[in-house]
């Protein structure tokens, strides 16, 4: 498990489920998208495997000797029936004002997402902070999603961070385990629908209820220090 940094200059956000209320809008879009693909994938199956990318996400509904031919109308389907809620997307409490604490604090604020660009854009909408977000990285930039790290290596580079440096706030397992590849400190929100004690087993250095819930613990959280 990677230690907290004794400076914390820089706090990585996933934004899916962590910043935005978005993980049962897409475990709902994913089923009916593999209902129109003829697969039957319980709603609970789903929502455990939200948080990985689409290029991740099939091999763990479907399995990876599926035939590979129906990928893409079953991505695509979930793509455009989860864009119906795009106008209605809501941040999770505290969002924003954890965002605007971490950059009062002097901590360069990143958004690590693997939302394609149309999807993050409308993400950045709900969550209304762009004043503190330094920049942000799209499924376009990583040649894989989590839990493969690729997304957090991105992030680093571009800001000009060190894994060292660095806190990652998620709420799935698949971003615990992305953020150990690099040996940055995870710490995790239960308000995208994972427990505390899965996200503790995976890892995590903290638990929270949801950005409000870190918000309100800030001065004592991983998030300002060791």
């Amino acid at each position: 498990m990677a230690g907290v940094p004794e400076r914390v200059t820089g706090i990585l956000f996933d934004v899916d489920g962590t910043l935005v209320d978005t993980t049962y809008l897409h475990a709902v879009t994913w089923w009916e998208a593999l209902r129109q693909g003829d697969h039957d994938v319980p709603m609970s199956t789903i929502h455990h495997a939200i948080g990985m990318g689409s290029d991740k996400i099939l091999d763990a509904l479907l399995g990876e000797e599926r035939d590979r031919d129906e990928d893409g109308k079953v991505t695509d389907a979930h793509a455009a029936l989860y864009s119906t809620y795009w106008d209605r997307l809501r941040p999770l409490p505290g969002a924003a004002d954890l965002l605007r604490a971490c950059a009062v604090a002097g901590q360069q604020v990143v958004l690590a997402s693997s939302a394609n660009e149309r999807e993050l854009a409308a993400l950045r909408r709900a969550l209304d902070a762009d004043d503190v977000i330094k920049l942000a990285t799209s499924a376009s930039d990583a040649e894989q999603s989590k839990p493969a790290p690729d997304i957090l290596g991105v992030a680093l580079d571009r800001a000009g961070l060190a894994a060292a440096e660095v806190v990652f706030v998620g709420d799935s397992v698949w971003d615990v385990r992305a953020a150990a590849r690099l040996e940055i400190p995870c710490v995790g929100v239960t308000c995208g629908g994972t427990s505390a004690e899965e996200l503790t087993r995976a890892g995590a250095v903290a638990v929270y209820r949801d950005p409000a819930d870190l918000l309100a613990a800030f001065d004592t959280s991983p998030l300002s220090g060791s």
